[in-house]
């Protein structure tokens, strides 16, 4: 290699490093009703309907709450396109000089009404709490 052609070699690199693109994963999660706080893995990320954006794809813990209503806990699974699986994975993050948008719209979560208790089911719990704690504490 001539000494200018080494010259060059750098110049080329950083070039292809600013015409490179990258891809920019988004998640959407819509609740029924709308409105829920949506905490993905153990991170608040918004209130539904919420997009965010996500780094790797595979398993997502999810946690959907609403005032009036059960809380849901599940786990949904973020596949890859194919052009996010291994080797072409490195052309398309690196060597394609356009923003790659990868959207994945995960089904509508259905939260169910929370169970209100009668009064007389509370009067009776709170009877026998204080029947515990004043006679099994001797």
């Amino acid at each position: 290699m001539t000494l200018k052609a080494a010259g060059q070699f750098p110049t080329a690199v950083m070039i292809l490093a600013a015409l490179s693109g990258c891809v920019e994963r988004i998640a959407k999660i819509q609740t029924e009703p709308p409105g829920a706080l949506v905490i993905v893995n153990d991170e608040e990320v918004g209130v539904s309907p919420v997009k965010y954006h996500f780094l790797w794809y595979g398993d997502y813990d999810i946690i959907l709450r609403k005032p009036g209503y059960q809380t849901l806990k599940t786990n949904y699974r973020l596949n890859p396109p194919w052009y996010q699986l291994p080797p072409i994975d490195l052309v398309a993050e690196t060597m394609i000089p356009v923003m790659i948008r990868d959207e994945h719209v995960l089904p509508t979560f259905t939260l169910e009404p929370a169970e209100q208790p009668s009064v007389e089911e509370v009067v009776q719990r709170a009877s026998e709490l204080r029947e515990r704690a004043l006679f099994e504490g001797d």
